[in-house]
């Protein structure tokens, strides 16, 4: 999905309440970066690359985007889905822009066309995927991020994706374990790490889940899904 931009590093250990309810959720490491990486990051977040597959943590980033250049960009794909019905790429695309568009039903259409034209289309599983954890068909959702993640084992987007589904499953270990391969390969992601807030939060760990809200926050100051967890846990 598009920047629907893990993380587990070395760090503190959750207490001996929450070891029983699953793996320990570890504080990522804090990198240091010079201001020109600083500004490349912010660049690639504020960017929008519809149809690339590039995951965010929440939809809640896009109910800020300017409508009419998001029906803009759906007229455009769709045009060239018209143009050339057969390309994989521009049915995701379009398929993509149904989905931020809040219609769902006909962004998997797509997705799914996109699979007959090519059953071995990353970008088709894993924006599949992505819906289908919108919808709460999180099964579906694993076995979408896990096809995924077979496909191109080192692209981060497919192990969050799982490790996200994974945690929607209450199946703890196996996020943790997931995300932090994520983050091997993407260190520093606010995506990740929110995502690994999320873990020791459903877990009851309210101390390490903050730590990790505000980690994620250091990277990226604005990030919503970071700041309403911080809120979430302070409300707990």
């Amino acid at each position: 999905m598009q920047n629907q931009e893990a993380s587990l590093n070395k760090g503190k250990e959750v207490s001996q309440e929450t070891e029983k309810k699953g793996k320990k959720v570890k504080k990522p490491k804090k990198e240091k970066f010079n201001w020109w990486q600083t500004l490349l990051i912010l660049f690639v977040t504020l960017g929008i690359s519809v149809g690339a597959g590039y995951y965010v943590s929440d939809k809640y980033f896009w109910s800020d985007i300017d409508q009419n250049q998001l029906k803009k960009q759906f007229e455009h794909y769709k045009n060239q889905v018209d143009a050339q019905p057969n390309d994989p790429k521009h049915r995701v695309n379009l398929g993509y822009s149904y989905f931020l568009l809040g219609k769902n039903d006909e962004a998997i259409k797509q997705f799914k066309v996109a699979l007959d034209l090519d059953k071995n289309y990353y970008d088709a599983y894993l924006n599949l995927g992505i819906v289908y954890l919108d919808e709460e068909r999180l099964d579906e959702g694993l076995k979408m991020a896990s096809k995924a993640a077979d496909i191109a084992p080192r692209d981060y987007k497919s192990q969050l994706l799982r490790g996200t589904a994974y945690r929607k499953l209450k199946m703890y270990e196996e996020a943790i374990e997931t995300l932090s391969k994520a983050n091997e390969l993407m260190p520093g992601n606010t995506d990740i790490i929110t995502e690994l807030g999320k873990v020791a939060e459903d877990q009851g760990d309210k101390k390490n889940a903050e730590e990790l809200f505000k980690e994620a926050l250091n990277y990226d100051p604005l990030y919503k899904p970071a700041i309403e967890g911080l809120d979430r846990v302070a409300a707990k």
